[in-house]
């Protein structure tokens, strides 16, 4: 649903999967490596090459090999006979990385080549301040403290303005404003 908002919005945008996300995915993979290297120090140096090897494909934009060199990691935790206590989770968290490069393959992007070229590779910034924002709105002690509920009503809102669907909506709702030009400024006032 988002990504055909932003299509709507900007019919040359395309999707792009944000660099943050892969990383964290790999940094939670390298900190389960290095506990099997604890356990099996040859095996857990290979997973971090793998995984070296994998993110520097990703950014690269090598698709073909970083999906073979992403099997190639599976099948290495997959073979991993350890007392290690988090090899489960290992297990699971590899074959979820695996799913979500290759679910998402469409939306990688030459990392590389664009940050060179001084683009965006990242959205946190645009993610923290929302997370900013709306973590001190529900904040207790906060003046204007929003609810769970109003937060909710309040994006909702902001979606309708976003999509073309909000002022149809008052229109049904109030027919008469459909001929009321103040009305129609306040409520694009209001969406904004």
């Amino acid at each position: 649903m988002i990504r055909a908002l932003t299509e709507q919005i900007t019919a040359e945008s395309k999707h792009m999967l944000d660099w943050i996300h892969i990383t964290m995915r790999v940094t939670g993979l390298a900190q389960y490596a290095r506990g099997v290297a604890r356990h099996d120090e040859t095996a857990g140096q290979r997973l971090l090459e793998w995984l070296e090897s994998i993110k520097w494909l990703l950014w690269h934009s090598n698709q073909y090999r970083s999906h073979e060199d992403i099997g190639f990691f599976e099948s290495d935790v997959d073979g991993l006979a350890l007392d290690y206590s988090h090899l489960g989770k290992f297990v699971r968290a590899a074959h979820e990385f695996a799913v979500y490069i290759r679910s998402n393959t469409a939306s990688l992007i030459n990392y590389g080549e664009r940050y060179r070229a001084g683009g965006r590779i990242s959205s946190c910034l645009a993610e923290s301040s929302v997370n900013a924002v709306i973590s001190k709105r529900l904040a207790k002690r906060q003046q204007m403290q929003w609810t769970k509920r109003g937060a909710y009503l309040l994006l909702q809102i902001r979606r309708r303005a976003l999509d073309g669907t909000l002022r149809p909506l008052f229109e049904r709702w109030y027919p008469g404003l459909s001929n009321d030009n103040a009305a129609a400024t306040t409520v694009q006032a209001a969406a904004a």
